[in-house]
């Protein structure tokens, strides 16, 4: 990026914000109807595109705000291809749509800030089965295999980054990490957790995280954690441990409920923003690195408001 200030990746003096929980938020918020909770495509219509604008316009104008930068997601984390193959996408078809949400993404970042340097537009690459559970789990190698073309299509697209969202096992996020490194993208790994702070493959997160730095020549950018309430991992973190510094990202759950309750329910719970923001930044007191916030399920707007509101100073200047 133009700015040292904002250079990537993020340090504990380069705070970039993130969205919420984009699919919760459509559904349960808007009443979109998101089958297999794909949004990608929505970039098929003018309806759909002038949803995922609406969604975003307030994160982004709240970084501005700010005067911190912004990391603009591709609405893709099902589009790969055994969930397009659930949504009758092919696979042309889907090279095509990863493509055209990293322009879609662009275009978005233009219309929406003058500082276009602070908006960096990441490649969403989501887990191939379950985020919740995992089904059929790959070797690293079929992994990499398997996820290579969505990253080639990021990457044709003009995309800054990657990154592997709510990964439940390390060889998925390994592969990931290879493909991104074979095909000279810069790689961010997002591991999700279970109410005990563990994977749901039962590997501890200090192990994933040295696992998949040990395989990839330390690749990833940076970990972060997501999909996951404060009060399931906090315990995972509180020594601060030198691997701790790894993790710099945090798109934490609205609900502490457990990833099988949420499964089950049918009426969103939003939690409670103030809490949640107050969570972080006791987080964020422990570890300064912790430098890019956001949201995951059941998070919208007013949580990140409210994490800035209790993490970041208030600015007037504009980006």
């Amino acid at each position: 990026m133009a700015s040292s200030r904002f250079a990537f990746p993020p340090s504990g003096e380069t705070i970039f914000l993130t969205d919420g929980g984009l699919e919760t938020t459509l559904v349960f918020l808007e009443g979109l109807d998101l089958p297999c909770f794909a949004a990608f495509p929505l970039l098929r219509s003018e309806e759909g595109r002038e949803a995922l604008e609406r969604y975003f316009q307030p994160y982004i104008r709240t970084a501005v705000e700010r005067d911190v930068g912004f990391i603009l997601d591709t609405p893709t984390w099902r589009a790969n291809a055994d969930w397009a193959a659930r949504l009758d996408v092919l696979a042309d078809e889907l090279a095509g749509m990863n493509r055209e949400a990293v322009r879609w993404a662009a275009a978005l970042r233009d219309r929406l800030s003058d500082r276009t340097d602070r908006v960096l537009i990441n490649g969403v690459v989501g887990p191939r089965g379950d985020g919740y559970r995992p089904e059929a789990q790959m070797t690293a190698g079929d992994a990499q295999a398997y996820h290579a073309p969505q990253v080639e299509s990021f990457r044709e697209g003009g995309a800054d980054l990657v990154s592997a969202i709510t990964m439940n096992y390390a060889e998925e996020a390994i592969g990931i990490a290879r493909a991104a490194q074979a095909l000279g993208m810069r790689v961010v790994i997002s591991f999700t957790v279970e109410t005990d702070g563990k994977l749901a493959s039962g590997e501890t997160l200090q192990s994933a995280i040295a696992r998949t730095d040990a395989q990839t020549d330390g690749t990833p950018a940076y970990y972060m954690i997501n999909c996951a309430h404060p009060t399931h991992f906090d315990r995972v973190l509180s020594d601060n441990e030198p691997w701790t510094r790894r993790i710099r990202g945090l798109r934490a759950n609205a609900s502490p409920k457990s990833h099988a309750e949420l499964d089950e329910a049918t009426e969103l719970d939003p939690g409670d923003p103030v809490d949640l923001a107050r969570r972080y930044r006791d987080l964020r007191a422990r570890m300064r690195h912790l430098s890019v916030l956001g949201g995951c399920c059941g998070t919208d707007h007013r949580h990140i408001a409210a994490i800035c509101e209790a993490c970041l100073p208030a600015s007037s200047r504009a980006l």
